[in-house]
């Protein structure tokens, strides 16, 4: 009933009613070609119409009415045998109806009739409960990949949200007027404004969109907010008392360069991704639209976010408000107001302005006093040390363990979302059909004596193990049948092929297998010949069939007989090998061709040198747990781990700079001195990126999932290196900091300050120095 339904779909175009029997790929006979297993259901309910008994259905090749010899083990599922190879029972069928694409009309007809099959098997399934109906056409996997886009569009929306209330927080102080939170918020917008510049671009150069462009607003997102909270945090060590557009001189002083090699980084890394060595087109088209993003977040943070910061700082240097942009009243007047206005217009400024200036006014910023009070005593203690040394062996360990289990991730259910016809389709595909791999094409593509007994016994071989729908094995019995005994000449194997063999209407389905000419001498001669070859499989069925693919590769080129194998999913398994680490592999020889050459440029090389280590250590670790946590290498994770080593350097760079350019004290020391320096930056952004991408584990979508557990592996790995790891490392790894000679008292610059004080208030600070 299903059979005949799906025969009497009818598509209307241009006037006429197009049908399966229209649209369906014809035999030689001009019928319809359908499955084998069509055939012996119709031939099962003749039996049982005429006697009332069934018909004996071999497992996995069985026979026809008419004799023919067919292959069934990919369209009968979950099969109960019993007397060796006798069906008794199966709970799947899959049928395949094969549509013509000739023209352009035919591909319009096709998809059609694709969007009216789906609707008849839903309304099959509606009045037939005892059955359980997969549908699954041509264009299912393009449509549940783009439904990834659909299932998460309000999840980032929350992921976004949530971002931005924290950025919001970290930029806040209890401070109204040194508090920036408009600094947050103004961030995200500038993040914003880079994400939909690039998606302009791309659309005006006629890119389409796909659903791994999902990720780019994560990596600007990692990108900018480090960038965002190093200039906060670099204002914020700038001195009160100076001119505001010192102040910002300042701050572009420290965070410009860093922040420009840390994008320079990006483009290389990404831009290696986007070149002609990657053979991934979803991949070249996703680094280009990154190397765009991330260019312009880089100019909008120096320009756009610049100049926010600077209005800020005019609003702290006039006393004014953060939030609301009021004068905030001097302390005398403030008393008479109600406690709700003291507390919102609260403030210290006049306070600290008249305590000692050995004092930043900034240190009471709760996450900067807690690293310089307890955190940066705490992790580099000696009883701490040998903890986090034990700690990080134990992380080695584990990675190992998950790196030893990658796999290549060649389901395409992993790139699409959770509820879709893909996923069911593939997940019943795999419980019932997965006993057998696909049907492996095998040809002989130059003339051979198939007469010859040793030349037999040489195929046989070669084929020996598989389920085989071979003319050449048939044709062997079909010689005994006739008591036909080894040798046999030439001219009677290839007559007998020819004019008996071939023309028996049970084996004529062969004529397509065998190439026969007449050569000038009027001898016949097989000039190519092809058979069929299935092998069992077990549960790893993608595993099995790529490594059995290899060994027929390399049988192929040593074998006496020349043969070539070949299957249509094939092509998809080759480019897929070939090509999934591509990326990673010329992203990685990039960035260190980089940090080596860019060794004889900066101060210290050992600054590479760590950096490099730092690199490999969390992109191990990121490569190691996320196989624990399930995630294959597929396209999306190989993104992730090109924007891992960029992430990584983001965060370690600065903290690394100022460690391995600290000259006079002890490394102890300095390891305090970058953590009191870098590390709220450090804290912030990751901490605000790892709480932003939570929302994403709740997408309905297995490309959105492994979005997120990868890029959740790489902020902790690195905030964990910048928190723990690297401030143990750091106080005891060679080489140690060399005492610098101290400096003659005689040639010291005495620096004479005058205040002057507008009426407005405003203090301009003019230095005077005199040696």
């Amino acid at each position: 009933q299903l059979h005949s339904s799906v025969t009497r779909i009818q598509v209307p175009m241009l006037g006429f009613n197009y049908s399966f029997a229209h649209m369906c790929i014809l035999k030689d006979n001009k019928m319809c070609a359908l499955d084998d297993i069509v055939y012996v259901l119709e031939e099962l309910r003749a039996a049982w119409t005429v006697n009332g008994t069934g018909i004996v259905i071999n497992y996995p090749n069985t026979y026809l009415k008419d004799g023919q010899e067919v292959f069934i083990g990919h369209q009968l599922g979950g099969v109960t045998l019993q007397n060796k190879n006798r069906v008794k029972s199966a709970r799947a069928i899959q049928i395949t109806y094969y549509l013509q694409t000739r023209n352009s009309l035919n591909d319009l007809v096709a998809e059609k009739w694709e969007s009216a099959f789906c609707k008849t098997i839903e309304n099959f399934q509606k009045s037939h409960k005892e059955l359980k109906l997969y549908p699954f056409t041509s264009s299912s996997l393009k449509e549940d990949f783009q439904k990834s886009s659909q299932v998460s569009e309000w999840y980032l929306v929350t992921s976004l949200l949530v971002v931005w209330l924290l950025a919001m927080l970290c930029c806040s102080m209890q401070d109204c007027v040194r508090s920036k939170p408009w600094l947050g918020l103004l961030g995200l917008v500038t993040m914003a404004l880079a994400t939909l510049t690039s998606a302009g671009i791309i659309n005006l150069m006629g890119g389409k969109y796909n659903s791994t462009f999902l990720g780019i607003p994560f990596i600007i997102l990692g990108h900018g907010l480090y960038g965002m909270f190093e200039m906060l945090s670099s204002w914020r060590e700038t001195m009160e008392d100076q001119h505001v557009k010192e102040r910002i001189a300042n701050v572009y002083a420290d965070t410009m360069l860093p922040i420009t090699l840390t994008t320079a980084m990006y483009m290389v890394t990404f831009g290696i991704g986007a070149s002609p060595f990657t053979n991934i087109e979803a991949v070249k088209e996703f680094c280009v639209n990154t190397c765009i993003s991330v260019l312009f977040n880089y100019l909008y943070l120096m320009a756009f976010y610049g100049s926010n910061l600077v209005f800020t700082g005019y609003l702290e240097n006039n006393y004014q408000h953060s939030l609301f942009c009021r004068k905030v009243p001097k302390p005398d007047d403030l008393q008479a107001k109600p406690a709700w206005y003291r507390f919102i217009m609260m403030s210290k400024f006049s306070e600290e302005a008249a305590s000692s200036n050995d004092t930043s006014p900034y240190e009471s910023q709760f996450l900067l006093w807690f690293l310089k009070q307890y955190y940066c005593d705490w992790i580099t203690n000696t009883y701490v040390k040998p903890f986090v040394v034990l700690f990080y062996l134990v992380y080695i360990s584990f990675a190992l363990m998950g790196y030893l289990q990658i796999s290549e991730g060649l389901d395409l259910s992993n790139v699409v979302a959770t509820e879709s016809r893909t996923v069911s389709y593939s997940t019943v595909q795999q419980r019932y059909f997965s006993s057998y791999s696909p049907v492996i094409g095998f040809y002989i593509y130059e003339p051979i004596e198939y007469w010859n007994a040793s030349v037999q016994e040489d195929l046989l071989e070669i084929t020996g193990g598989f389920v085989r729908i071979s003319w050449f094995e048939t044709y062997l019995n079909y010689l005994k049948k006739l008591n036909v005994t080894p040798p046999v000449s030439r001219s009677y194997f290839l007559e007998t092929l020819r004019n008996s063999f071939l023309k028996t209407p049970q084996y004529s389905q062969f004529s397509d297998d065998i190439i026969l000419v007449r050569k000038v001498n009027s001898e016949l001669e097989v000039v190519a010949s092809r058979m069929y070859l299935v092998a069992k499989t077990a549960e790893n069925t993608r595993e099995e069939i790529y490594d059995l693919l290899e060994t027929l590769r390399k049988l192929s080129l040593t074998y006496k007989v020349k043969f070539m194998i070949f299957n249509p999913s094939f092509i998809y398994m080759d480019r897929y090998a070939s090509s999934v680490g591509a990326p990673l592999q010329n992203s990685c020889i990039s960035a260190l061709f980089v940090l080596f050459f860019s060794g004889f440029l900066v101060v210290n090389p050992l600054l590479n040198v760590w950096l490099s280590l730092t690199v490999a250590s969390v992109e191990f670790g990121v490569a190691g747990f996320m196989s624990l946590w399930d995630v294959e290498l597929d396209c999306i994770s190989v993104l992730c781990l090109i924007y891992g080593i960029n992430y990584t350097i983001d965060n370690c760079a600065p903290f690394l700079s100022t460690f391995v350019l600290g000259k006079d004290l002890t490394r102890t020391k300095w390891v305090k001195n970058a953590l009191e320096l870098h590390g709220v930056a450090i804290l912030q952004s990751n901490f605000c990126y790892m709480v932003g991408i939570i929302p994403l584990s709740s997408v309905p979508s297995n490309l959105i999932c492994t979005l997120f557990r990868c890029l959740f592996l790489i902020a902790l790995f690195t905030f964990l290196h910048c928190f723990a790891i690297l401030p143990v490392l750091l106080t005891f790894v060679p080489p140690s900091k060399k005492q610098a000679e101290r400096k003659s008292p005689e040639n010291h610059s005495e620096v004479e300050c005058m205040e002057m004080v507008d009426l407005d208030g405003t203090r301009v600070v003019d230095h005077i120095t005199s040696v």
